[in-house]
């Protein structure tokens, strides 16, 4: 019966023109999506006749804009797709579209669930390799083994191997600029300025910037006269900040909370610069190819969470001398005691160096 109904899915699969249909799994989070971004297109490139499916959360959909045949399928993961019944409801559905083999890269509970009901329809499921054991290596006190890891997306590139997809990131292409909407015009008013992004939050505080550090950088950017800086964030606290940053200087604008997160894309995909913390925004702006310099905290980059295509001079570090533990966690979630003000380390003027050279 399994293959019977394995066959019943290529059918669906080449009746709509394609050989074969592979959906995609990666539910959360923001950054880790945006990384699966370079491997499907690449992806794409090289295999045109087969179609493809990501299920994600339904915010996540314009992060996958402008890849051709790609299709983006909802996870209500807070509604009707929650819990186990919820999930096979979900399977069932995804079956439906005459799925032929499972690329899960994200391999957390809800998609070892989903797992199991395609399995036990003869659907072939391959799971991405976190590499558990060498992060713990990686970020343990003791007995540290500080060495560069496999980069996420090469381990997302894998999945896709194991299943009979193998793809060469070496040939991956950038898109061209997206057209600017009347809502984006209305800030950036034409401006003929270098545009520089700048995202100075993360989700946990040890991947943070100090405020008092990030503004010296936005006053000496600001006093040059050179940039144009919009400013990217989320939620009420962060807004509220950033209002206050844009009103003491011309050159900077505020974007937080004024535009849809479609429109947002599109303005970091013109960008020339941008500068992020470790966290989902640097993610964003790599996969258009924007030069893209990172501040890192308590992590590091040896962890595989490099944006993609950015040389490592684009990465920021605090004295490693110094704090010789980092990276301490791989989210940023764990700070030894005395760590607290790793990227005080940090100065300024590295900081704005590097935007200039770029």
């Amino acid at each position: 019966m399994n293959k019977v109904k394995n066959i019943s899915n290529k059918s669906k699969a080449l009746s709509e023109g394609f050989d074969a249909h592979v959906l995609v799994i990666r539910l959360s989070a923001m950054g880790d999506v945006a990384m699966t971004v370079p491997v499907l297109r690449t992806f794409r490139a090289i295999y045109p006749t087969v179609k493809i499916t990501v299920l994600t959360r339904k915010f996540f959909e314009p992060i996958f804009t402008g890849i051709d045949n790609l299709e983006v399928y909802h996870a209500d993961v807070n509604g009707k797709h929650k819990g186990i019944f919820g999930l096979s409801k979900l399977s069932k559905e995804l079956r439906g579209l005459g799925i032929t083999a499972v690329a899960d890269m994200h391999n957390v509970l809800r998609s070892n669930v989903l797992k199991n009901f395609f399995s036990l329809h003869g659907i072939k499921v391959v799971q991405v390799d976190k590499g558990r054991a060498e992060k713990k290596a990686l970020t343990r006190s003791k007995n540290k083994e500080f060495k560069q890891l496999k980069a996420t997306h090469q381990r997302y590139a894998d999945v896709l191997g194991k299943l009979g997809y193998p793809i060469d990131l070496r040939e991956h292409s950038f898109p061209e600029k997206m057209a600017l909407t009347p809502e984006i015009l209305k800030f950036t008013k034409k401006s003929t300025k270098k545009w520089l992004g700048i995202a100075p939050f993360a989700q946990y505080k040890s991947k943070v910037y100090p405020l008092e550090f990030m503004i010296e950088v936005i006053e000496q950017l600001d006093q040059g006269d050179i940039y144009e800086i919009f400013l990217f964030g989320g939620g009420k606290k962060e807004i509220d900040l950033l209002n206050n940053i844009e009103s003491k200087y011309k050159n900077v604008i505020n974007i937080a909370g004024k535009l849809s997160f479609e429109d947002e894309l599109k303005l970091i995909g013109n960008l020339d610069v941008m500068l992020s913390m470790d966290s989902g925004n640097a993610h964003l702006a790599a996969m258009y190819g924007i030069p893209t310099i990172t501040l890192w905290g308590v992590t590091h980059p040896f962890a595989g969470f490099m944006p993609f295509g950015q040389p490592m001079e684009n990465a920021i570090l605090p004295n490693l001398a110094k704090y010789d533990q980092i990276p301490t966690s791989i989210y940023g979630n764990k700070v030894p005691e005395g760590y607290e003000k790793v990227m005080h380390t940090i100065e300024p003027e590295t900081v704005i160096e590097t935007i200039n050279k770029l």
